[in-house]
């Protein structure tokens, strides 16, 4: 039961860190269209605001990870509990 539970976090944890790697690709692809494109484009396309961009960053990266290093600690916790006998296994 433990391990199926500390599986299921480190499955939590995986997926957070794909979603994670997906918004930084999808960022660097915007910025690297952004700075191909001619002087008139850019100007009629506008860029995000900063404060967006930071907001975005909060959002998609910071916050998840957050979750992610919590989720780890709560997986360290169950592993001590396992090899310190704490939790018997029905």
């Amino acid at each position: 039961m433990l391990d199926a539970l500390i599986q299921k976090r480190l499955e939590e944890v995986a997926e957070i860190e794909q979603m994670v790697q997906r918004y930084e690709r999808r960022v660097q692809k915007e910025e690297q269209a952004y700075r191909t494109m001619s002087a008139l484009r850019k100007f009629l396309s506008g860029k995000k605001p900063d404060h967006h961009a930071a907001v975005e960053y909060i959002h998609y990266v910071k916050k998840p990870l957050e979750k992610a290093r919590k989720l780890r600690e709560e997986i360290a916790r169950y592993e001590s509990m396992k090899q310190n006998g704490e939790y018997i296994e029905e």
